[in-house]
Order: C-alpha cells, then structure tokens, then sequence
C-alpha cells in the first residue's frame, strides 16, 4: 500500500494532534467541572451535568474518534505500521481501552446525571444513584486523564523502542 509523503504525515501530525488537544483539553475540562463545582439545588446540578455532557459530546468524543482514526491512517499509510514498535503497541492497547471504557462506563453517568436532573429537580442532590455516577466520574474520569497524559510522555520520549518484529 502507498505511503504518505512528506505533506501528508505533516497534515497527518497537525490532526492528530488537534484531536489530542481536544481529548486532554475535554478530559481535564471534565475533571475541574467535576471538582471545582458542587451544585447547591436542582437546576445548578442540572446546568453542571449538562455542562459536563457539552464536553463529552462535542470535545472528548471527537477528540477520541478522531485519534483513532488518524491511528489507523498512521498504521495504515506511514511506516509506523499498528505493532511494530512497542510503544505503539502500548498506545492503542490503552487508547482502545479508553474509548471502550468511555464509551460503556463514563458516558452513561454523564448522561444518566442529566437525565436524573431533569426527573428529580432539587431532590436530585440527595439522591444515590446521582452522588454515585459523579463520584465514579470523579474517580474514574481522573485515572482516564492520568492515561491521557501520559501518553504525551510516551509519545516524547518512545520508551521500549526496540520494534516487535522485523519491517
């Protein structure tokens, strides 16, 4: 299959690095809403839920699905291929491991906490099923921003570089 060239894996670089933007960016927006805010009745709960749903839907998701796609350009089109350096390997082990997660975990409490608002109004911050789904997005959402990170350490520094098998 044709590689890409010189503008292309440029091109390439700059998406991937938007949509990492905006899933770290998202991620650690998410994080400080969740932290920094603590809604006193019904409609603040409402209005931070909503808010925390805003960043999945339009920041994380996209960021995360964009990833992946330019993952599978990367593997597909450029020499890097999906295994042949470990780190690689380490990267779309944890990246596929996310967006599952993501897609099956978090985001069900993000929504089900909205939907929670708008059928318990002021009881909603006393009710268990929604201080649960925000301290699982608390914990969880921070770990999820911890791998995020530190995929930008793994990025710089490709440790384990030493490539799986033979190009």
């Amino acid at each position: 299959m044709a590689q890409l060239g010189s503008k292309g894996l440029k091109r390439l670089k700059m998406v991937h690095l938007f949509c990492a933007v905006m899933w770290i960016g998202g991620a650690v927006a998410l994080c400080l809403v969740l932290f920094l805010t603590t809604p006193g009745n019904g409609g603040e709960a409402y209005m931070r839920s909503l808010v925390l749903k805003i960043i999945d839907d339009y920041i994380i998701i996209p960021g995360a699905v964009g990833n992946l796609l330019v993952g599978v350009i990367y593997g597909v089109w450029t020499k890097w291929g999906f295994f042949k350096q470990r780190w690689l390997t380490v990267k779309w082990v944890l990246t596929m491991a996310q967006v599952l997660f993501g897609t099956f975990v978090l985001g069900p409490w993000v929504n089900a906490n909205v939907k929670l608002t708008i059928k318990l109004g002021d009881a909603v911050v006393s009710d268990q099923l929604f201080l649960h789904n925000i301290m699982m997005s608390k914990f969880w959402g921070s770990i999820q921003t911890a791998f995020l990170l530190l995929y930008i350490v793994i990025s710089v520094l490709k440790p384990w570089k030493k490539t799986l098998r033979a190009n």
